[in-house]
């Protein structure tokens, strides 16, 4: 195992074939195939010629390409397979070259896993003057002795159930590190629904439900007539309606409101899962009868608003047809960022400051909504949500130059805790 002081002594030490190589295999990236993605290119293509170059070449970097291309695809078995497959012959890669020769360098460490796995810093960074490699790490391959030059670390690593044990591990490695490091990974999985519920139960002005696991056999119990005691004796929410998901997932997959034991008899025959996330369900209707839901991160204790989805749906994950369909709820979701400071985030300024020093991290971000009576309303809080500048913008003309503020932020947060100056 690495020790503190030659953890601290290979921050100083360049790694070996950080750079793609000279003439080889030019990667795109995540941002640009996101974008491609997201513009609506079917990406199985390239998908497929970077199939055939990976029959005839071992880089690294082109298998790192073809992993993230799978995902875009829907094939995340697959693309996890080829990611392992990149990170057995090369743990540390280069990210981007924007800073010029004196500009921030910074140390980015992920896992493996899908676009959830860790926080989507490409997105963030594409058009930054920062310099960044990424460091992959797993059960199999700890931080390695050498790594590049750099003027900070940034843990991305996603709060999840199996990434727990790297997280720790990270703890001990980079304890006393000579540089910077920021969102500290002890502080990851206090993000997990069950913990954060608590942490931020008795904010005054702010409302996220209790949310706890519960297995299969006891909601089983409960469809088979039981009673809520079956489930108030866990501690949680005894009577319906109820939010139900399975653990481990993200996007709303397998997200229901659970009305009665008969929705829940239902629920349980299509969702194979053995354990669950369950909360009470909180009606947040505006009163015009539309829901809404907002993404708002946090960048070194300043809230920024990212994105507003009005949908007629409890279930809102940001509704495009919905928003192309009604101009109006265009025009809303632009009064809401350019008014933010003096509004929402004034109305529930402390809430916001209590969520930033309560979670402990320099980056997190939360999906919440406001209830009737004018409480905050948290869904979940993360320190891997999506956040970009992809949307049209003959549709959305408002929305890149929000979002290049809020990366513009996250830059000079960076800045700001490596003590250096942007060539």
């Amino acid at each position: 195992m690495t020790s503190h002081s030659e953890s601290a002594k290979a921050c100083r030490q360049p790694a070996q074939a950080v750079s793609p190589p000279a003439g080889g295999f030019e990667p795109q990236g995540l941002a640009r195939l996101l974008r491609r993605s997201f513009q609506g290119e079917d990406l199985r293509g390239y998908a497929q010629t970077l199939i055939a170059a990976a029959g005839q070449s071992d880089d690294p970097y082109l298998l790192l390409e073809l992993s993230l291309c799978l995902l875009l695809c829907y094939q995340p078995e697959s693309a996890l397979a080829v990611l392992r497959q990149a990170i057995g012959q090369q743990q540390v890669y280069q990210l981007q070259r924007q800073a010029g020769a004196k500009g921030l360098r910074l140390l980015v460490i992920k896992t493996a896993g899908d676009l959830m796995a860790n926080t989507p810093l490409e997105c963030i960074l594409e058009d930054q003057p920062v310099d960044a490699d990424v460091v992959y790490v797993d059960a199999q391959h700890p931080l390695p002795r050498d790594l590049p030059e750099h003027d900070l670390v940034f843990v991305a690593i996603a709060e999840a159930d199996p990434h727990l044990a790297i997280l720790q591990r990270l703890q001990q490695d980079l304890t006393n590190w000579p540089r910077p490091v920021l969102n500290v990974p002890q502080a990851i999985p206090g993000l997990a629904r069950p913990l954060a519920s608590q942490a931020l139960a008795d904010i005054p002005g702010l409302r996220m439900p209790k949310v706890g696991r519960i297995g299969r056999e006891a909601l089983q119990a409960m469809a088979d007539g039981q009673g809520p005691e079956a489930v108030s004796t866990e501690g949680l929410c005894p009577s319906f309606p109820w939010i139900l998901r399975p653990q481990g997932t993200h996007a709303g997959q397998g997200l229901e409101r659970i009305a009665d034991t008969s929705a829940l008899a239902v629920y349980l025959q299509r969702q194979p899962a053995h354990d669950f996330f369950l909360a009470p369900f909180v009606d947040y209707a505006s009163a015009d009868g539309l829901f809404r839901k907002y993404r708002i991160v946090m960048v070194d204790g300043r809230a920024w608003p990212c994105h507003m989805g009005v949908s007629e749906h409890w279930m809102v994950h940001y509704p495009y047809p919905e928003m192309i369909e009604h101009p109006q709820r265009r025009d809303e979701e632009a009064r809401f960022f350019a008014g933010f400071d003096q509004d929402f985030g004034k109305r529930h300024g402390k809430a916001l400051t209590a969520i930033y020093q309560r979670l402990g991290l320099d980056y997190v971000g939360f999906d919440c909504a406001e209830t009737a009576d004018g409480e905050l309303l948290i869904f979940e809080v993360a320190n891997a949500l999506v956040i970009h500048a992809m949307d049209r913008r003959d549709l959305f003309p408002y929305k890149v130059p929000q979002m290049q503020q809020v990366f513009a932020h996250f830059a000079a947060m960076l800045q700001g805790r490596a003590g250096t100056v942007s060539s």
